[in-house]
């Protein structure tokens, strides 16, 4: 991680570099180990301190690199242990109901060794949602460019909304349950991550219906019931019921199709009324 590089670097220990910047030592270690965000005014500051550019501390996001070619791979979620605990934790007991003992205890940790690097069961909440939206905004951008023309673009959308929910079914259930959970002002980076998602299928919804390849009379309201049936998956869907994620997405792309009334057949077609 730069922020780590950077540090050491400077000759400065961890102590020293949350002590000038306000922060306990466990947050600094999860923001150097990108377990944590870290805000821009605390970016800046740490660019004083260890006298670099911010630009040069800061790690490539998911819009600086090309779009993934493997969105529809999943391999297994490997996760800090503090985070698959707390994952396990609030998917079982829910938030409010999990304690920081049940999350150390599934994470084979002393509470104590939580709270080294978490100072508090909110921020592993956060951590864990933030993980999930970058995911899959990554995923969903990595779709969307594969398509050619808003019919296409929704299909590979809806296929990797879907393929998300059910690999990624813990998270998306955390997601879907758990952002009242959430304090500001997290929530509104979040939620306006959320919405990212959402405008990607309004608008090929909106351009779908423009061009006449898509007939709903309510183009906002099908592309927002199209985003909550696939974020639904994770209520019912389970490994061992019998349907495959790719089968799944499959029945959703139908799903979705019936909804905003596609015309079959125009997926890739753009010369319909430009």
């Amino acid at each position: 991680m730069r922020l780590r590089a950077a540090r050491r670097t400077a000759g400065l220990t961890l102590r020293d570099v949350a002590g000038s910047l306000g922060v306990s030592i466990g947050t600094w270690s999860a923001v150097e180990n990108g377990l944590t965000r870290i805000t821009d005014d605390r970016l800046a500051a740490a660019a004083v301190l260890l006298r670099t550019d911010p630009a040069r501390l800061r790690e490539p996001s998911a819009t600086d690199v090309p779009a993934d070619p493997d969105w529809r791979d999943f391999p297994p979620l490997q996760l800090a242990q503090p985070l698959a605990g707390a994952l396990e934790a609030f998917v079982e007991l829910g938030y409010h109901g999990a304690a920081v003992r049940d999350v150390a205890q599934r994470a084979g940790l002393s509470v104590a060794g939580v709270y080294h690097h978490w100072p508090t069961k909110q921020r592993l909440l956060i951590a864990l949602l933030d993980l999930t939206m970058d995911d899959l905004r990554r995923r969903c951008r990595a779709a969307r460019a594969e398509g050619d023309g808003p019919v296409e673009r929704l299909v590979r959308l809806v296929e990797c909304l879907a393929l998300f929910h059910t690999y990624r079914r813990e998270l998306g259930f955390i997601g879907a349950s758990e952002m009242r959970s959430v304090e500001e002002p997290d929530r509104a980076r979040i939620v306006a991550a959320r919405r990212d998602v959402q405008r990607m299928v309004d608008d090929e919804v909106l351009e779908g219906r423009r061009r006449g390849l898509m007939a709903t009379p309510l183009p906002r309201e099908a592309a927002r019931a199209v985003v909550t049936l696939c974020t639904a998956l994770p209520q019912w869907w389970s490994p061992s019921g019998g349907f495959t994620p790719e089968a799944v997405a499959a029945q959703y792309v139908d799903f979705a199709l019936d909804i905003v009334r596609a015309r079959r057949g125009t997926a890739g077609v753009d010369a319909a009324a430009d």
